[in-house]
């Protein structure tokens, strides 16, 4: 209703400076009325044209209010969905390709007569190659300026450091434990949420499959968790990266644009973080390192809870979830006993400890 109002009243003034400024209207209105207008006063003249001229395109906008508002709201509502960052950057690059247009303009006085038309012509060669160049390099812009490059001083490798970003993958939001790690402040710097992580976790969550389903939404709440709850800066990244299909070739590019690391559980993503020499932080690599060291040769409590693969074998488990496979130990199932580690295996999956039960030990 606001826009068409206001549509109205820019008709309705460009109607009326239209019927101001019309000269020679007497002259083809039939002979009475241009006698009578050609002996009236000027400026009277000038107003009834005015108010005429501003009728009828009051009239002639009456016609189209509807088509031309829809369209118009429809060329907001586009721009509305332009990322910020496109925007800025096809604004710098188009102002960049005038200005330099602008300079040159000197140079095109040898056109003579069709100078004009060749200024014209460059402002808009210059103008579209510099919004394309803009809109190319949006995300190297984009991190130029969030990285604060064009500051001086020591400062500025601490700023990068504090901002350092963190960009999280599908996976490690479903796994939950980033959270944990948030609110113990071990992470710094910014947690990057790209955009199509989200779209990817929200087709999770509506898929039709319920152990997909609910795992999508458990990573919309841990998500909702580290914006609402932990003392952690969260940006959500919206722009994409249209020529590429797949989600983690996205947040590798979006790695190297950002300088920021890709923190991830996932085995495979890690390996082209590494080939691509994109920084990595694997949370099965961080959650191995905290784990207790248990060195051959030590005595430890555990409680052997079922059988191994092999004869007589007995499996226990330590509070950190770590599997020892005790030999012997079948005959200790349901039990508490004090077992000797005999070795120590340190896999991709994680770590295995193999021990004999100390009873058995002093046995033999």
């Amino acid at each position: 209703m606001l826009l068409k109002k206001s549509l109205l009243m820019a008709f309705g003034l460009v109607g009326a400076w239209f019927g101001y400024t019309l000269e020679g209207t007497a002259l083809l209105l039939p002979e009475p009325i241009g006698t009578w207008f050609g002996d009236m006063n000027p400026i009277l003249s000038h107003l009834i044209m005015a108010v005429a001229g501003a009728c009828l395109f009051l009239l002639l906008f009456s016609l189209v209010a509807e088509v031309v508002a829809a369209k118009i709201k429809k060329w907001i509502s586009s721009l509305t969905r332009i990322p910020m960052n496109e925007m800025a950057a096809g604004a710098a690059g188009l102002t960049a390709g005038l200005l330099l247009s602008l300079m040159l303009y000197p140079v095109l006085s040898w056109f003579g007569s069709l100078e004009e038309l060749a200024r014209l012509a460059l402002s808009g060669l210059l103008g579209y190659i510099g919004l394309y160049v803009g809109l190319e390099k949006k995300e190297e812009l984009s991190s130029l300026w969030k990285s604060g490059s064009w500051k001086n001083g020591a400062g500025i490798e601490e700023e990068r450091k504090l901002e350092e970003h963190k960009i999280l993958d599908t996976s490690v939001i479903i796994d939950g434990r980033i959270a944990d790690i948030c609110k113990t402040g071990f992470i710094e710097g910014t947690i990057v949420i790209p955009e199509f992580v989200l779209e990817e976790l929200q087709h999770i969550a509506d898929s039709s499959d319920l152990l997909k389903r609910n795992r999508g939404r458990r990573g919309l709440d841990i998500l909702n968790k580290i914006q609402k709850e932990l003392d952690v800066n969260v940006m959500i990244y919206e722009g994409d990266f249209e020529e590429i299909s797949e989600v983690d070739s996205k947040l590798v590019k979006l790695a190297k644009v950002l300088q920021g690391k890709v923190v991830t559980n996932d085995f495979n993503l890690n390996k082209v973080c590494e080939l691509q020499r994109v920084s990595v932080l694997n949370i099965n690599d961080l959650a191995n390192a905290v784990k207790p060291v248990v060195l051959p040769g030590e005595e430890i409590m555990v409680q052997v809870i079922k059988d191994g693969k092999e004869h007589g074998q007995g499996v226990a488990y330590l509070d950190d979830g770590t599997m020892i496979v005790v030999e012997g130990g079948r005959d200790f199932i349901g039990s508490i006993t004090e077992v000797l580690v005999t070795s120590v295996l340190q896999t991709s999956a994680g770590r295995m400890i193999f021990a004999k039960p100390k009873l058995l030990e002093k046995a033999q």
